[in-house]
């Protein structure tokens, strides 16, 4: 058997989101907030939203054979207070991690001109796709281990998976899947926002690959959960 149906969940809303939200918004270089990124939580709204997902989950738990997440808490939390008292098969696995933004990190786009221009430009020649920020990854560095994750998940035992993640992640599964070449993802993510605690739904036919729904936050409309998007820059990733 081999993987037929794949969701893709991004984590509610995160300490870290609100916090860069509001310092582009202040104008701020940097984003205020002193735990490192495999360590922030969701803020209470992105409680909210997950309790929300998992009202979501309850109509289509029956139909899911594993649950693999990121060892990030913000994502970790996210499906724990989604399953509740439900459970399910959880898998965490590194490779899902957010991307990492190595000097970039916890810079704003205003930021990251200002204290390291030599390296925005460097962004500016490069592209987004390819360009790597000393001690970080480039989009094409995640797409690497998400391929190596997918070849892992293809070859098991499950034919319907959900994956809890983050927003680069999701964009990266849609690349490699579909597939989609690197303007073909530029223009794709230009144009659309992987909102926190949204459902992007793959289905898998002779022919490939098909995006049935992206970013769908129709069960946090219901539930009146506030469905958040970091407005920051392309350059600097949201938390």
């Amino acid at each position: 058997m081999a993987v037929k149906e794949l969701w893709l969940a991004r984590h509610g809303e995160s300490i870290g989101n609100v916090a860069a939200t509001q310092a582009e918004i202040d104008g701020l270089d940097t984003i205020p907030l002193d735990v490192r990124d495999a360590d922030v939580p969701l803020s209470d709204t992105g409680r909210e939203q997950a309790l929300a997902l998992g009202e979501w989950l309850d109509g289509h738990r029956e139909g899911l054979d594993v649950y693999w997440v990121s060892p990030y808490l913000r994502a970790r939390e996210t499906l724990a207070l989604a399953l509740g008292d439900g459970g399910g098969r959880v898998l965490v696995d590194e490779r899902l991690r957010d991307r990492e933004l190595g000097i970039l990190d916890l810079l704003t786009r205003r930021g990251a001109a200002r204290l390291h221009p030599e390296e925005f430009a460097r962004r500016q020649h490069l592209g987004k796709f390819y360009h790597r920020p000393p001690g970080g990854e480039s989009w094409a560095d995640v797409a690497l281990r998400l391929r190596s994750f997918l070849r892992d998940v293809m070859a098991g035992p499950d034919e319907r998976a959900m994956i809890v993640a983050h927003d680069a992640v999701v964009m990266l599964v849609l690349y490699i899947l579909l597939p989609m070449d690197e303007p073909g993802l530029l223009d794709f993510a230009a144009g659309h926002t992987v909102l926190n605690a949204s459902v992007t739904h793959l289905v898998r036919g002779d022919d490939g690959w098909t995006l049935s729904a992206f970013s769908d936050v129709a069960h946090l409309q219901r539930e009146g959960a506030d469905v958040t998007a970091h407005p920051g820059s392309p350059d600097v990733e949201p938390r």
